[in-house]
This record gives structure tokens, C-alpha cells and sequence, in this order.
């Protein structure tokens, strides 16, 4: 049996979860534009365990998300997680923000793409197919009318995020389906962390840093 902390905090939403052989057993989560992880995460993290009936001892693994998203968001996260795997000497799994995004679509026959806000008119994206398998490389792009199409002249093409808002705007292809309300979540990182524990697919606790993607910036 696999016990699995998922700890979820690279956008707005800190989210806590605790999973059991991929299943979900307890989650605490808030959505805050104020950005609430630094006051709320170990609270969240206690909450749960202590729902779960669960020991910090009895946990096999801390998986988090690793990026990429809010900078403060992120280092929190990873913080957190890196000195739960060092004091309980236990394995830490990292889960991809984009792919923990897209599990939250259920679609035959499309594209997903995750979008997550990135300043302006930018957003942090990647493309899976329906599979949820990634076929394009994560990177930061601005928006503009013509993104996308290579994707949107072939097919329905599912975008998710908060960074779908300011696409929608711009896009006026019939194939786009647009679920803006979309927020990673400790809820969707279960079955990707079990998938990764089941191979022993950790990281090394000490060198491992969150996937930031581009620069921190000031304002």
C-alpha cells in the first residue's frame, strides 16, 4: 500500500490531498487570489492526515507539483515537501503543473492545452493529445490570433486554465472549447504520483528545484 502526500500550490489554489494506492482520501484546498500557501499549506497538511487517520511516520512519499506557474507559489510547495522527504526520510515525486491540469478533462478525439497566466498577454502552455499524453514541449509564448492553429484547424481543441480567459478573447476558431474555471489540483496528481512511486521515479531531495520555466520578475 502506497500513501502518497500531494501537495499542489504552483497557482492560486493550495491544495493538499492525501492519496492511497491512487486514490483520494482526503483533500483540503483554497482557491485565494491573495496567495494563501505560506499561512495555509502545513495547516492544510496536518488537516488531512489527521482525516485520513494517518501518521506522518506512515507516509511512503510526498509527491509535488513542480511547475511551471507562480514562482512564490512553487518555492513554498517544493519547500515544504523537500523537508517533510528529509526529516521522515522518504522519497520525493515530482508532478508536471500542465499534465496535473489536463487530467480534469474528459474528451474523446481532442487536443488539450493547459494555459496558465504568465504576465500580460503571456501564458505557460504545452499540447496533449486526448490520451493525455504530451506532444508538444512546455514553453512561455504571448497570445496572439494565430496561436494555436496548427491544432485548431484539425480538431476540437479543449483549452484549460486561467490563462484560457485571455485566449478566448482572441480566438474565434469553432473548434475551441474553452474551460476557464480549471485550476491544478492535489485532487489530479494521485494516479500520476502512484504511476511514478510503483518505478521508483523520485527525485534527488537535495538538488531538486521547482521548474520555474523563465525568469522571476518584480511587479
Amino acid at each position: 500500500m502506497a500513501v502518497i502526500l500531494c501537495i499542489e500550490t504552483s497557482t492560486t489554489n493550495c491544495s493538499v490531498a492525501i492519496a492511497i494506492d491512487g486514490e483520494i482520501k482526503a483533500i483540503r484546498e483554497e482557491n485565494n487570489q491573495k496567495y494563501s500557501h505560506a499561512e495555509k499549506l502545513h495547516v492544510f497538511i496536518d488537516e488531512v492526515l489527521k482525516e485520513a487517520n494517518l501518521d506522518k511516520k506512515q507516509l511512503n512519499a510526498v509527491a509535488v507539483s513542480k511547475g511551471p506557474g507562480s514562482y512564490t507559489g512553487l518555492r513554498i510547495g517544493v519547500s515544504a515537501a523537500k523537508g517533510l522527504c528529509f526529516a521522515l526520510d522518504i522519497p520525493l515525486i515530482s508532478t508536471f503543473t500542465l499534465e496535473v491540469l489536463v487530467q480534469q478533462v474528459k474528451s474523446e478525439d481532442c487536443y488539450i492545452i493547459p494555459l496558465l497566466d504568465a504576465r500580460r498577454m503571456e501564458v505557460y502552455s504545452a499540447v496533449f493529445n486526448s490520451e493525455k499524453k504530451q506532444i508538444r514541449e512546455t514553453k512561455a509564448e504571448i497570445l496572439d490570433e494565430s496561436s494555436f492553429l496548427e491544432y485548431l484547424n484539425k480538431r476540437k481543441t479543449i483549452f484549460i486554465g486561467d490563462g484560457s480567459n485571455k485566449f478566448e478573447t482572441l480566438c474565434k476558431n469553432e473548434n475551441a472549447v474553452f474551460y476557464k474555471d480549471g485550476i491544478p489540483s492535489a485532487a489530479d496528481m494521485a494516479l500520476i504520483a502512484e504511476a511514478k512511486y510503483k518505478i521508483n521515479d523520485t527525485e534527488n531531495i537535495a538538488y531538486f528545484e521547482p521548474f520555474y520555466l523563465k525568469e522571476f520578475m518584480l511587479g
